[in-house]
């Protein structure tokens, strides 16, 4: 007796995978959602980057421990009347090293009275101040100098490694008595990134003579990057990962033979 052959197949749908229930299409649209926006993140992390702000490598020790021959550092673009005691700064003086860029920290503004020193520490307007930002074990100066109050309008800056420092105290002796015009200032130094050292911290010893300045969008920036980085890859991702994923459950429902009967 001849028997029919019947084969049991499974049931067909308009696609395959997840395009069938309409979920692929959605998933296309949010990846492509999810791309655009981390290029927008991306790109504009670095667009704000090159606004705020200017690279400098810093040819000498005189900063050392906080920045070593050679560091390059992040400086944010500021007016020099922003400019706080603590500050790191980048200034360009011609009676100091020609036309040369310049990296030194701000102790004193205009009107403070500073010397050195007292039980091995700097006297900011009768203030000792802590200096943890020095090498450790270090004095705030090897040789004492005199009193010197800060004209109006001026700074007065030294370098975190005194000893080879060639900063205010050794341009005592000019007209300015070593202070720097504040609009000799053209950034102030955010952090080091290569080799990464990160933020600078605000020195908390000149807290009690007056407001410290804030840090820079140096971390917003960083943050948008780092979460435009990650839509772009996820975005992209979708796709290849998605398309495996149909090409296994078509595997899985391929027509199956039934034996004859």
């Amino acid at each position: 007796m001849g028997g029919d052959s019947m084969t049991r197949t499974a049931p067909h749908g308009d696609g395959t995978g997840i395009a069938r229930s309409g979920h692929g299409r959605l998933g296309q649209r949010l990846s492509g959602a999810a791309v655009a926006l981390g290029l927008v993140l991306f790109l504009g992390g670095f667009a704000w980057a090159a606004l705020v702000y200017r690279p400098y490598t810093v040819p000498t020790g005189s900063m050392t421990p906080t920045i070593d021959a050679g560091d390059r550092v992040l400086a944010q673009r500021v007016d020099g009347d922003e400019v706080r005691r603590g500050d790191v700064v980048v200034f360009q003086d011609k009676t100091w090293v020609g036309n040369a860029k310049v990296v030194k920290r701000v102790v004193a503004v205009g009107g403070d009275t500073v010397s050195c020193c007292a039980d091995g520490k700097l006297t900011v307007n009768g203030k000792r101040i802590d200096e943890p930002y020095l090498p450790e074990g270090s004095l705030a100066e090897f040789g004492n100098f005199p009193q010197v109050t800060v004209p109006a309008g001026r700074l007065f800056l030294l370098g975190d490694e005194r000893l080879g420092s060639l900063d205010s105290t050794a341009h005592l002796t000019d007209a300015a008595r070593g202070t720097v015009s504040r609009h000799a200032v053209s950034g102030r130094v955010d952090a080091v990134v290569w080799p990464w050292k990160g933020m600078l911290e605000r020195p908390t010893g000149f807290a009690p003579l007056g407001a410290l300045s804030r840090p820079g969008p140096l971390r917003t920036i960083e943050l948008m990057i780092v979460a435009g980085a990650a839509l772009v890859l996820g975005g992209g991702a979708y796709g290849p990962v998605a398309a495996r994923l149909s090409r296994s459950r078509a595997r899985t429902s391929r027509p199956e033979a039934a034996g004859a009967r």
